[in-house]
Protein backbone atom coordinates (compact mmCIF):
# COMPACT_ATOMS: atom_id res chain seq x y z
CA UNK A 1 0.00 0.00 0.00
CA UNK A 2 2.12 2.95 -1.22
CA UNK A 3 1.75 6.32 0.51
CA UNK A 4 -0.04 8.08 -2.35
CA UNK A 5 -2.14 5.20 -3.67
CA UNK A 6 -5.82 6.11 -4.01
CA UNK A 7 -7.94 4.60 -1.28
CA UNK A 8 -10.66 3.06 -3.44
CA UNK A 9 -13.62 1.33 -1.85
CA UNK A 10 -13.81 0.11 1.73
CA UNK A 11 -13.69 -3.47 0.41
CA UNK A 12 -10.46 -2.65 -1.46
CA UNK A 13 -8.97 -1.14 1.68
CA UNK A 14 -9.88 -4.15 3.81
CA UNK A 15 -8.56 -6.51 1.14
CA UNK A 16 -5.25 -4.64 0.99
CA UNK A 17 -5.01 -4.62 4.77
CA UNK A 18 -5.66 -8.35 4.94
CA UNK A 19 -3.02 -9.02 2.28
CA UNK A 20 -0.52 -6.89 4.22
CA UNK A 21 -1.15 -8.85 7.43
CA UNK A 22 -0.37 -12.06 5.55
CA UNK A 23 3.04 -10.68 4.55
CA UNK A 24 4.22 -10.46 8.17
CA UNK A 25 6.78 -13.16 9.01
CA UNK A 26 5.14 -15.57 11.50
CA UNK A 27 8.57 -16.64 12.77
CA UNK A 28 9.35 -13.09 13.88
CA UNK A 29 5.92 -12.90 15.53
CA UNK A 30 6.76 -16.08 17.42
CA UNK A 31 10.18 -14.69 18.33
CA UNK A 32 8.47 -11.70 19.98
CA UNK A 33 6.17 -14.02 21.92
CA UNK A 34 9.15 -16.04 23.15
CA UNK A 35 11.18 -12.96 24.08
CA UNK A 36 8.34 -11.70 26.30
CA UNK A 37 7.72 -15.17 27.78
CA UNK A 38 11.41 -15.36 28.69
CA UNK A 39 11.29 -11.92 30.34
CA UNK A 40 8.19 -12.97 32.28
CA UNK A 41 9.73 -16.26 33.39
CA UNK A 42 12.96 -14.58 34.53
CA UNK A 43 11.34 -11.49 36.15
CA UNK A 44 13.07 -9.15 33.72
CA UNK A 45 11.69 -5.79 32.65
CA UNK A 46 10.15 -5.11 29.25
CA UNK A 47 10.57 -1.53 28.05
CA UNK A 48 8.62 -0.15 25.07
CA UNK A 49 9.39 2.97 23.02
CA UNK A 50 8.07 4.80 19.96
CA UNK A 51 7.12 8.24 18.60
CA UNK A 52 3.76 9.61 17.44
CA UNK A 53 1.37 6.81 16.47
CA UNK A 54 4.08 4.30 17.41
CA UNK A 55 4.29 6.02 20.80
CA UNK A 56 0.55 5.59 21.21
CA UNK A 57 0.97 1.92 20.24
CA UNK A 58 3.76 1.65 22.84
CA UNK A 59 1.46 2.98 25.57
CA UNK A 60 -1.38 0.70 24.49
CA UNK A 61 0.89 -2.35 24.28
CA UNK A 62 2.26 -1.61 27.75
CA UNK A 63 -1.24 -1.46 29.24
CA UNK A 64 -2.24 -4.68 27.50
CA UNK A 65 0.93 -6.52 28.53
CA UNK A 66 0.54 -5.40 32.13
CA UNK A 67 -3.17 -6.12 32.54
CA UNK A 68 -4.49 -7.91 29.45
CA UNK A 69 -2.20 -10.90 29.89
CA UNK A 70 -3.67 -11.69 33.32
CA UNK A 71 -6.25 -14.41 33.73
CA UNK A 72 -6.18 -14.16 37.55
CA UNK A 73 -5.94 -10.59 38.88
CA UNK A 74 -5.33 -11.66 42.49
CA UNK A 75 -2.83 -14.52 42.38
CA UNK A 76 -1.06 -14.49 39.02
CA UNK A 77 2.51 -13.33 38.64
CA UNK A 78 2.71 -10.09 36.64
CA UNK A 79 4.94 -8.96 33.80
CA UNK A 80 7.25 -6.07 34.62
CA UNK A 81 6.52 -3.69 31.74
CA UNK A 82 6.98 0.05 31.22
CA UNK A 83 6.36 2.35 28.26
CA UNK A 84 9.07 5.00 28.19
CA UNK A 85 6.75 7.23 26.13
CA UNK A 86 4.61 8.08 29.17
CA UNK A 87 6.95 9.91 31.58
CA UNK A 88 6.14 13.36 30.21
CA UNK A 89 8.11 15.67 32.49
CA UNK A 90 11.21 13.44 32.33
CA UNK A 91 10.97 13.29 28.53
CA UNK A 92 10.58 17.07 28.30
CA UNK A 93 13.52 17.71 30.62
CA UNK A 94 15.89 15.61 28.49
CA UNK A 95 14.49 16.97 25.22
CA UNK A 96 14.80 20.57 26.40
CA UNK A 97 18.25 20.31 27.94
CA UNK A 98 20.06 17.70 25.86
CA UNK A 99 17.99 16.99 22.74
CA UNK A 100 15.01 14.88 21.73
CA UNK A 101 17.24 12.02 20.56
CA UNK A 102 18.14 11.36 24.25
CA UNK A 103 14.61 10.90 25.68
CA UNK A 104 14.62 7.09 25.67
CA UNK A 105 18.27 6.21 26.14
CA UNK A 106 18.53 8.34 29.29
CA UNK A 107 15.55 6.55 30.83
CA UNK A 108 17.16 3.20 30.02
CA UNK A 109 20.34 4.37 31.72
CA UNK A 110 18.31 4.92 34.90
CA UNK A 111 16.15 1.80 34.75
CA UNK A 112 17.48 -1.01 32.57
CA UNK A 113 19.63 -3.95 33.53
CA UNK A 114 21.27 -6.63 31.38
CA UNK A 115 18.71 -9.15 30.16
CA UNK A 116 15.87 -6.63 29.99
CA UNK A 117 13.85 -6.56 26.76
CA UNK A 118 13.52 -3.38 24.70
CA UNK A 119 10.65 -3.30 22.19
CA UNK A 120 11.30 -0.41 19.81
CA UNK A 121 8.39 0.58 17.56
CA UNK A 122 9.08 2.80 14.53
CA UNK A 123 7.17 2.86 11.26
CA UNK A 124 10.12 4.30 9.35
CA UNK A 125 12.76 2.55 11.43
CA UNK A 126 14.85 5.72 11.39
CA UNK A 127 13.83 7.71 14.49
CA UNK A 128 17.05 8.98 16.09
CA UNK A 129 15.82 8.57 19.66
CA UNK A 130 14.75 4.97 18.98
CA UNK A 131 18.05 4.13 17.27
CA UNK A 132 20.06 5.60 20.15
CA UNK A 133 18.08 3.52 22.66
CA UNK A 134 18.56 0.30 20.67
CA UNK A 135 22.28 0.96 20.33
CA UNK A 136 22.44 1.38 24.11
CA UNK A 137 20.44 -1.83 24.64
CA UNK A 138 22.71 -3.80 22.32
CA UNK A 139 25.85 -2.49 24.03
CA UNK A 140 24.57 -3.20 27.54
CA UNK A 141 23.35 -6.78 27.44
CA UNK A 142 19.69 -6.11 26.78
CA UNK A 143 17.56 -7.91 24.19
CA UNK A 144 16.41 -5.57 21.39
CA UNK A 145 13.32 -6.13 19.28
CA UNK A 146 12.35 -3.79 16.45
CA UNK A 147 8.76 -3.38 15.22
CA UNK A 148 8.98 -1.63 11.84
CA UNK A 149 7.33 -0.70 8.56
CA UNK A 150 8.56 0.77 5.24
CA UNK A 151 11.91 -0.92 4.49
CA UNK A 152 12.73 -1.43 8.18
CA UNK A 153 15.20 1.45 8.20
CA UNK A 154 18.19 1.48 10.51
CA UNK A 155 16.15 -0.12 13.30
CA UNK A 156 15.54 -3.20 11.16
CA UNK A 157 19.30 -3.48 10.66
CA UNK A 158 20.49 -3.09 14.24
CA UNK A 159 17.78 -4.69 16.39
CA UNK A 160 18.45 -8.33 17.28
CA UNK A 161 14.98 -9.21 15.97
CA UNK A 162 12.66 -7.29 13.66
CA UNK A 163 8.92 -7.79 13.25
CA UNK A 164 8.41 -6.02 9.93
CA UNK A 165 5.30 -4.78 8.14
CA UNK A 166 6.33 -4.27 4.49
CA UNK A 167 4.33 -1.16 3.57
CA UNK A 168 5.08 2.50 2.82
CA UNK A 169 1.69 3.59 4.19
CA UNK A 170 2.24 4.75 7.77
CA UNK A 171 -1.42 4.38 8.73
CA UNK A 172 -1.48 0.81 7.47
CA UNK A 173 1.80 0.01 9.27
CA UNK A 174 0.54 1.39 12.58
CA UNK A 175 -2.80 -0.40 12.21
CA UNK A 176 -1.14 -3.75 11.43
CA UNK A 177 1.15 -3.25 14.42
CA UNK A 178 -1.98 -2.84 16.55
CA UNK A 179 -3.50 -6.05 15.21
CA UNK A 180 -0.24 -7.93 15.81
CA UNK A 181 -0.11 -6.62 19.37
CA UNK A 182 -3.64 -7.81 20.11
CA UNK A 183 -2.75 -11.26 18.79
CA UNK A 184 0.34 -11.16 21.01
CA UNK A 185 -1.75 -10.42 24.11
CA UNK A 186 -4.14 -13.31 23.40
CA UNK A 187 -1.24 -15.75 23.00
CA UNK A 188 0.60 -14.48 26.08
CA UNK A 189 -2.52 -14.65 28.27
CA UNK A 190 -2.72 -18.37 27.49
CA UNK A 191 1.02 -18.93 27.93
CA UNK A 192 1.27 -17.03 31.23
CA UNK A 193 -1.72 -18.89 32.68
CA UNK A 194 0.24 -22.14 32.31
CA UNK A 195 3.44 -20.82 33.91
Amino acid sequence: MPVHETVGSFQDYVGGFSALLKRVDPQEMQALVEAIVEAYRDDRFVFIIGNGGSGANASHLCEDLGKGTLSDFKEQKRLKVLSLTDNTSYILAWANDEGYERIFVEQLRNLAQPGALLIAISGSGNSANVIKAVEYANANGMVSFGITGFDGGRLGQIAEHNLHVPSDNMGAVEAVHGVLFHYLIDVLRERFARM
